[in-house]
C-alpha cells in the first residue's frame, strides 16, 4: 500500500494521512463517507436507507502512470481514494474478494466505483481517461473498487495487502 487518505468534509480529493483507522462495519474513521447506510450525496438522494456498500475507496497506483501517459498529473487522495495500492490487480477482483491489510483490518471487496462527472471538474477530460469502452463495447471502469470493513484496525502506508479469494464461482466486479 502506497498512501491513506480521508477527509470529513465533502470535497472530491482527501488528503494523505500517517495512517487511518478503519471500523468494522461503518468505515474509515472521521471520513464523510463512513456509514452504515450510503453516504454519497446522489446515493442518499435516490435512497438514504441502503446499505453502505461504499465504505472504503482503493485504487491502484498503476492508474496515475496510465493517465500520466495521456497528460494527467494525479496524485494518491486526488481521485477521493482512501487506500492507494501498488502491484494488486484492484479491477480483476471478483465480489466477496478479502483483503487484509496490516495486523488486524479486513476489507470485503463489494465492487467497481462508478466515476460520475467530478472528476472532469478536477481536471478536464480526466473522466474519458478511467471510464471507457473495450472491444466488445462493454463499459469499463478503471477509477478503483469499493469495500466495506470487516474488521477495524489501523492501515498505514507501507502496509502489506493480503488478497483472499472467495470460493468460486466468481462473480466479476459491477458498479456500486
Amino acid at each position: 500500500m502506497t498512501a491513506v487518505s480521508s477527509n470529513g468534509e465533502y470535497t472530491f480529493t482527501k488528503p494523505n494521512r500517517d495512517s487511518i483507522t478503519l471500523l468494522a462495519g461503518l468505515g474509515v474513521e472521521g471520513d464523510v463517507h463512513a456509514g452504515v447506510t450510503v453516504k454519497h450525496r446522489s446515493r442518499v438522494a435516490q435512497d438514504p436507507t441502503q446499505p453502505n456498500l461504499r465504505q472504503v475507496h482503493l485504487i491502484h497506483e498503476e492508474l496515475f502512470a496510465e493517465v500520466r501517459a495521456a497528460g494527467f498529473e494525479v496524485l494518491p487522495g486526488d481521485l477521493g481514494e482512501n487506500i492507494t495500492t501498488s502491484g494488486i490487480d484492484l479491477l480483476g477482483l471478483p465480489v466477496g474478494t478479502l483483503l487484509r491489510i496490516g495486523d488486524d483490518a479486513v476489507l470485503e471487496v463489494t465492487g467497481l466505483r462508478n466515476p460520475c462527472l467530478q472528476i472532469d471538474n478536477f481536471q478536464d477530460g480526466l473522466l474519458k481517461q478511467v471510464v471507457g469502452r473495450d472491444e466488445a463495447g462493454n463499459i469499463v471502469r478503471k477509477a478503483g473498487i469499493m469495500s466495506i470493513v470487516k474488521n477495524g484496525g489501523v492501515v498505514r502506508p507501507g502496509d502489506t495487502i493480503k488478497v483472499e479469494l472467495p470460493g468460486g464461482p466468481h462473480r466479476p466486479l459491477e458498479r456500486v
